[in-house]
Formats: structure tokens, sequence, C-alpha cells
């Protein structure tokens, strides 16, 4: 029974694998799965086919090996391990890749990831000399808050400081679930050991919730944040947007709608731009007008989760929501992030949105496509998270700096 067992293990184990390698899209109601197992088995290779080794072990204890079936799950376990660290291997690839970014991009990364970085606690956020500040009211709750969304987290340095740079992270989830204490973790970490002030904002989701009311709450923290910036050492001056997902998109969307008065009911006045934006695996354009997406477009849960009406029915509203609709001589400094194996969002998209920015903005348009990687990658420590996080840190303290040059008495 036991050699049976190992059999059937081994071959979810290979199918498990699979997904890691193996680039599959429009794949219906199987799309969350396949974008599940792949991100977490993609960046726990390791650790993975640590598990599996011990696995194996305990059955060949147990005498499985000494049956046919034992021997033919064996085999399985041995494929499915060679994937798993030809994905490694992959990941590793990131560095080369962040490299060659930051060459094109003429920034200065810091020291190289180790190989086998955020193998023995890739969920821990905690690092030394940083401290989080829980649970600050941004602003009243609004209708369609199901509760805590008027929320936000501080990760800022344990020592004292002023006019450190300050980051906004938003979070993703499809604009119906996700929270601030999810994602973005690894990176706000490491910019806060070096000297910036992070908020971790949440905001009222769907279908309680309609759009454009995500974007108004991350309107009313990035007005917030302005306004106590200097109550927590940040400098309110200076104010980067990140997120990734559906937090890709409000963080895009943010950045190309500076002050719009329709996205700032009763607080119009107020400064809500940005000094640059990061958005990851981000949703730029709602109404796939180039038909990247085909039959895997976002437009029937859009219409009834999200903005609660067709393209057909409010064409001005979904245009309005599409950063790619958007993009202009003025729009910030911005680098875009993508892995190739995206499953929910597809690299076409990034890559079209940055053709389209590039045509039309002033400022520096950087894009980084990481092969290999899933949507979610970067969520907690990984190689290709870990990579992903020092270019990040490259541009925005470039574009400090920059500010700094502008502004030296600031």
């Amino acid at each position: 029974m036991s050699a049976y067992l190992y059999l059937v293990g081994s071959l979810l184990s290979l199918a498990v694998a699979a997904t890691t390698w193996f680039l599959a899209r429009r794949l219906g109601a199987l799309s969350s799965l396949y974008f599940f197992v792949g991100w977490t088995a993609g960046e726990l290779a390791l650790q993975l086919t640590a598990m599996g080794a011990v696995v194996t072990l305990a059955f060949a204890g147990a005498g499985a090996l000494s049956e046919p079936a034992g021997v033919w799950g064996l085999a399985f376990s041995f494929l499915a391990w060679g994937l798993l660290l030809a994905g490694h291997r992959r990941a590793l690839g990131s560095r080369d890749e962040v490299l060659a970014f930051g060459r094109a991009a003429n920034l200065v990364l810091e020291d190289d990831v180790r190989p086998s970085h955020g193998f023995w606690l890739p969920f821990r956020m905690r690092r030394p000399g940083v401290r989080r500040i829980r649970n600050l009211a941004y602003g009243e709750p609004l209708p369609g808050d199901k509760g805590a969304r008027n929320l936000l987290d501080i990760v800022l340095p344990d020592s004292p400081g002023s006019d450190r740079p300050t980051l906004v992270q938003i979070h993703g989830g499809a604009w119906v679930m996700g929270d601030k204490r999810e994602q973005g973790g690894p990176l706000m970490a490491h910019l806060a050991a070096r000297g910036w002030v992070c908020f971790a904002i949440n905001y009222r989701l769907s279908p309680q919730a309609t759009f454009p009311d995500h974007i108004v709450d991350v309107k009313r923290a990035i007005d917030w944040v302005r306004r106590h910036a200097g109550e927590y050492g940040g400098d309110p001056n200076f104010l980067c947007v990140t997120g990734g997902s559906a937090g890709g998109h409000l963080t895009a969307l943010a950045a190309l709608s500076q002050n719009d008065p329709d996205f700032q009911p009763g607080f119009e006045s107020a400064d809500t731009r940005v000094s640059a934006a990061v958005p990851f695996y981000g949703v730029y354009d709602f109404c796939d007008r180039s038909g990247i997406r085909g039959t895997q477009n976002l437009e029937t849960f859009l219409s009834k989760q999200v903005l609660k009406c067709s393209p057909k029915e409010n064409p001005d509203l979904w245009e309005a929501a599409s950063p790619i609709a958007r993009v202009s001589s003025d729009a910030p400094p911005m680098f875009m992030i993508q892995g190739t194996h995206d499953s929910l969002v597809f690299v076409e998209e990034a890559r079209e949105f940055v053709r389209a920015l590039r045509a039309e903005s002033k400022a520096p348009v950087e894009y980084l496509e990481m092969l290999g990687a899933q949507h979610a990658f970067d969520c907690f420590h990984s190689v290709r998270s870990a990579n992903a996080v020092r270019a990040v840190t490259a541009f925005l303290e470039r574009e400090h700096e920059r500010y700094r040059e502008r502004s030296p008495l600031t």
C-alpha cells in the first residue's frame, strides 16, 4: 500500500513541478489554481525539493521502494525534483536580468543575492532596526467599507530621523480581497532598513465598494501621508507608490491621474501627485483594446464585481479606470516589473503599457521582465523576489537622489 501511496504522491509532485516550468494561460476556471500552485512551487522550489527527499526517505524506510510501484514513484520524484531545480536555476538567472537592467538604466545595484536566499524563513518579514506601527486611520470609514479598510500600517527605521523618502504600498487581490499585512513585505523591510518610511494601506473592496471607491481611498491615503509623513520622519515632498496586481493597477492609476478631481471627491484641492511609481504585474487596460486576453478578458468580472456596469453602459468610466488611456507627457518616473510566466496578467499587457508610456512620457520609463516569474512572485523572500527588490531599490534611490539635487535645501 505504501508503494502506491508514494506513486500517487510522486505523480502529484511532478504535476506541481510542471507548473513552475511550463507557461499555461487561458485556463478558465483553472487559472487561479494553476497560478497558486505555480507561484508557491516556483518561489519555494528548494524547500519543496528538500521536503520531497525527506518524504522519499520515509517511504523507503517503510519498504515502498522494494515494489515496482515505488520504483516508478522514485522515477517520477526525480523528474519532479529536476524540474524544480531547473526552475530554481532559472530564478537564479534573475541576477543577470537585474544586472542587465541596471546597466541599461544606469542604476547602482547592491551586492549580489545569495543563491539560497529565503530558504529558511521565507515568510519572516521582521528585520533588525525596523519596526511596524499598525492600524492608523487615514480617514473616516466610508460606504462600502466592510471593516478596517480605512487603516494603514507604517514600516520605518527604529532610529529617529527626518526628511526620509516615503513609499506607499498598495496591496493586490483582484479589487475584492487582500490586506495591507500580506504584500510588499520584502521591499518595505529592505527600504526601511535603508532609511525609508513605508506606508502599507488598505482600501475599500468590491463587491461592497464600486469603482472608483478603490482609487479614491488610495488618494485619501496619499493625502494623509503627505500631511502626516513628517511626524514619522518622512519627507512629504518625496512620496512614491508601489503595489502588485490590482495594487499595480491602482499604483499606475494613481501616478497617471495626478490631482484628478473625479478621484478626489470632497478633497479636490489635495495634492496627490507622486514622485515615482513602481507597479508590479499590474492590470493596465480594463478594455483589452489590443485583444491580448482574448477569452480570458476581465469584462464579465469587472462588470459584475468592480465597476458594476458594462463598457457599453459607461465607456467613460472604463476608460478612466484604464492606466493605458491616461499616459501623458507629465507622467512621473515609472518602473514596471512583470513575469513572463504570469498566468493571471499576461506579459504582453505590460509590454504594451510600457510602449505607450515611453511614446508619451518625458520622465524615465523603466521595465524589467523576469523569465519564469509567476504572478505575485515578490510577496515573500526568494532569490527572484530579492533581485526584484534590488532593482526597485536602485530605481527609487536614483529618483530620490535626483530629487535632492533639484531641491538641495529640502
